[in-house]
């Protein structure tokens, strides 16, 4: 009788394992290429239903013996101020419009000021993410600093910049960002801190939530430390400039 189906020659028997292995991570990263890629063109159009550092939280408020915090409330980018657009870009990557993913400039300037900091015995590490970069982290992976993660992170970068314009990328951002104990996105901030909708935020207001961005859950807009005020001031001597890059 003639045989209809045959195993793949890597499984016959007697195949070495070197192959069997070679061929199973050949198909597993096939398979995780795919499947990313599959979701970052999904999350072009659908919003994300929840996140992992989401996730994480309410993992980290159970162990706690906590109440469950999460709130979210996603909004288009037409349904957020423009002010708080243009705030985040100030505050956390004024060159947004400019780069494909990753401030090569920030980069060498993060590392030179690291270096002087380590030269006098501080341990404090100067960051250079982009929002891009702030994006996929916040959107794929954990807040850990780790090799492992940060290679993933420039992998997802590098799928959400091929794959989406630049202002769907600064809608996730403004969507997904940690931006109070367990409050994510624009809307339920500007619900949360300031009493009405993302759309209504003012010049101070957008300003002071761009400001706490470095540290959400340490940091309130409503009651803000000296840094945040400062922070605050020099956002919004330099909106008018980012105004309507958003469009």
């Amino acid at each position: 009788m003639k045989k209809i189906f045959s195993p793949a020659p890597l499984f016959r028997k007697g195949t070495p394992l070197f192959l069997r292995l070679l061929h199973a991570v050949r198909l597993a990263v096939v398979f995780f290429v795919v499947s990313t890629v599959s979701v970052v063109l999904v999350y072009r159009f659908v919003p994300p239903p929840v996140t992992p550092l989401m996730l994480l939280r309410l993992g980290d408020q159970i162990a706690g013996d906590q109440p469950l915090k999460l709130y979210k409330d996603w909004r288009s980018l037409d349904e957020i101020s423009p002010y708080l657009a243009a705030a985040v870009v100030v505050a956390e990557d004024q060159r947004f419009y400019d780069h494909h993913g990753f401030d090569f400039e920030a980069i060498r300037n993060a590392l030179r000021r690291n270096e002087r900091a380590r030269a006098r015995g501080r341990t404090r590490v100067v960051g250079a993410s982009t929002i891009s970069q702030q994006t996929a982290k916040n959107l794929f992976l954990w807040p850990a600093r780790s090799w492992a993660r940060k290679g993933l992170e420039v992998y997802f970068t590098v799928l959400i910049e091929t794959l989406w314009p630049k202002r769907r990328i600064l809608e996730m951002y403004l969507n997904v960002a940690e931006m109070g104990p367990g409050i994510y996105g624009a809307q339920a901030a500007s619900r949360h801190w300031f009493g009405r909708d993302a759309r209504r935020l003012t010049r101070p207001q957008a300003a002071r939530l761009a400001s706490i961005l470095p540290k959400p859950r340490s940091w309130s807009p409503v009651y803000p430390p000296r840094r945040v005020e400062r922070r605050e001031g020099w956002i919004l001597r330099q909106l008018p400039a980012f105004l309507g890059r958003e469009k």
